[in-house]
């Protein structure tokens, strides 16, 4: 039951005060070990870059998601109370959905004021693409691609890996996130990172077509979810990524918008030209889809103590 209580309070937390100060946020303590990590690591030899990069995952998620399993299980034997209160605070770490709806809309305040440059400079926080030279459809699309992929990343995904192992679970998932965004390129230390982006690629199997699910269900809301789906089949592939197209094109269709990122793929088709009041309706689906996986989350933490209790 106590599982219950901190799923809930996570996301009120969430939705109340957003991120802590990044001198009080164990993902940014883990960047710092991360950003260590790389500068010593190996710069030639894929093998030697390849064996580093898998150490480093190995002894970083255990580090991140040890410790927090040996904490809650004292804590449960502790007080109920205590447990659910930390665990509210660490599984709130592991998500972030206020931040991203934050960012997506001051990116859009900006495209409506027509203040490009900072907006291209604020777009930098949610996309890894060079942004200097996006026009206003381009930072549109960019943005709300982000907000589609991240609702996996950082929502859905943790959510379903705390369903399955606990708090540890979303833990781990949430430093294999952020390995990956971190050292998981290609280039020329594409190796030092393979053993990351793989690692990603398999956990977000499940949840990213949770995801896309979940946004077409939302685009039957508004009457759209046919078309959400349709492109969902047709265009989830088009991405170098197996998991980021599936979020990506759901959101195109149910917005009837298209998708493009130059020289790589385009999603959706162009029912309407793309414009800052489509960032709106994207993380008018974040909000639906968050609830909706809020609320299948809760069900099935219910029924697994009901039942297994």
């Amino acid at each position: 039951m106590e599982n219950i209580a901190v799923l809930a309070l996570a996301l009120a937390l969430d939705m109340a005060l957003g991120e802590p100060p990044n001198r009080f946020h164990p993902v940014a303590w883990l960047g710092k070990l991360i950003s260590l990590e790389d500068r010593v690591a190996p710069r030639a030899g894929s093998r030697r870059q390849l064996a580093y990069g898998l150490a480093v995952v190995v002894v970083d998620v255990l580090l991140f998601a040890l410790p927090a399993y040996y904490l809650m299980r004292y804590l449960g034997s502790l007080s109920p109370v205590t447990y659910a209160l930390v665990g509210t605070l660490l599984l709130k770490v592991s998500f972030s959905a206020r931040f991203l709806t934050g960012s997506a809309a001051r990116i859009r305040n900006l495209l409506e004021a027509d203040r490009l440059g900072e907006a291209r400079f604020s777009l930098r926080s949610l996309v890894s693409r060079d942004t200097s030279a996006l026009d206003k459809p381009g930072m549109v699309s960019a943005t709300i691609e982000s907000v589609a992929e991240n609702m996996c990343d950082s929502f859905v995904a943790p959510i379903f890996y705390f369903i399955i192992f606990g708090l540890p679970g979303a833990l781990a998932y949430r430093a294999v996130n952020t390995l990956d965004a971190m050292i998981g390129y290609h280039g020329e230390y594409e190796y030092l990172g393979k053993a990351a982006a793989r690692l990603d690629d398999a956990l977000n199997y499940v949840p990213a077509r949770t995801t896309a699910l979940l946004i077409v269900v939302a685009a039957f809301v508004v009457r759209r979810g046919s078309n959400a789906l349709r492109i969902l089949r047709r265009d989830h592939g088009q991405t170098e990524s197996p998991n980021a197209g599936w979020p990506m094109s759901a959101m195109a269709g149910g917005l009837g918008v298209q998708l493009e990122k130059v020289g790589f793929y385009r999603l959706g088709d162009e029912e309407a030209k793309l414009a800052p009041r489509h960032i709106g309706a994207s993380i008018r689906f974040m909000y639906l889809t968050v609830f909706l996986w809020l609320a299948i989350s809760l069900t099935v933490v219910l029924v697994r103590y009901a039942y297994f209790s």
